[in-house]
């Protein structure tokens, strides 16, 4: 058969539906829909006349023919990537579209610093965010990349750090300290209304605190449990109970009075914001320049 352009099209997205064995995921990655994937696997089936894909209700999988193709095309395209982005890095103004799923502190601490010099310098990089803490599969969900704290990436990633540690405090309003007290010491918010704070793995996140080689995790007491944290700065502002937050995110508050630290003596330190992205890949032109940006803006040093 004489290869078209619609074909080659048809042969990229095959090649993201056999990496990801969905089509809902190819989709996602692809920008398109799941049935358009499945209309236009359809037609390269046709018009190469053998099944591709086995599909059922519960699984996607190759067929011999598909595996083969899969391997006769992953090498052409990958050259055809690479040589993309070195266009893209030789022209005025790089294009381009990246995918990044982020926590909220990630979003407000270090992307929301950085994306508005981003897309003045590169306008012609689109930059598609997802804010979830949620642990997801960034490869499997279509992500470019993802953002996490360093002991939280996963390890069969590449990471690159984006942040310094980061320092974790307590916080209070001036009213709920005179009204309750202030701690002296971690195990005193026993006694306290603590806000408590749901993990991207559904796991309750346990305090931690240090001072001279001691370490303490609590399991603080709390009436309201959430995985939001200008919801926490909200309630905190408001009198409602004691938070534990990274220190930026605090700062404002703290600034203008609203909130006042506690137990600072045993403020910890948590690893910084790390990127991470699957090394098999061609590392996108925009991520490249994202993570170059940030390391040279440093909104949390580095």
């Amino acid at each position: 058969m004489t290869v078209g352009r619609a074909d080659l099209a048809d042969f990229q997205m095959f090649l993201v539906l056999a990496r990801h064995r969905n089509f809902r995921r190819a989709g996602l990655e692809l920008g398109i829909s799941a049935s358009a994937i499945s209309h236009g696997l359809k037609g390269l089936e046709a018009r190469l006349g053998t099944r591709l894909v086995n599909r059922t209700s519960r699984s996607v999988t190759l067929t011999a023919a598909g595996e083969e193709l899969q391997a006769a095309l992953e090498g052409p395209f990958a050259a055809i990537g690479a040589a993309v982005d070195r266009l893209d890095r030789l022209r005025d103004e790089p294009m381009g579209r990246i995918r990044l799923n982020v926590p909220e502190h990630a979003a407000t601490l270090l992307l929301g610093k950085v994306l508005p010099v981003f897309v003045d310098r590169y306008p012609g990089i689109t930059v598609d965010v997802a804010v979830s803490n949620a642990m997801v599969d960034v490869v499997g969900q279509g992500f470019d990349a993802g953002i996490r704290y360093g002991g939280t990436v996963p390890e069969d990633m590449i990471a690159r750090r984006l942040s310094a540690d980061i320092a974790w405090v307590v916080v209070g309003s001036p009213d709920y300290l005179a009204r309750f007290g202030i701690p002296a010491h971690p195990r005193d918010l026993a006694r306290h209304r603590c806000l408590r704070f749901r993990l991207g793995d559904d796991s309750l996140y346990h305090w931690e605190f240090e001072r001279g080689g001691e370490a303490i995790a609590i399991d603080v007491p709390g009436a309201i449990t959430m995985d939001q944290t200008q919801l926490a700065l909200d309630l905190a502002e408001g009198g409602a109970a004691l938070a534990y937050l990274p220190e930026p995110c605090v700062a404002g508050a703290v600034a203008r009075g609203a909130l006042r630290t506690v137990l600072d003596d045993w403020s910890s330190m948590g690893e910084g914001f790390h990127i991470y992205y699957p090394g098999r890949h061609q590392l996108p032109t925009g991520l490249r320049l994202l993570i170059e940006l940030i390391r040279e803006l440093r909104p949390l040093g580095l």
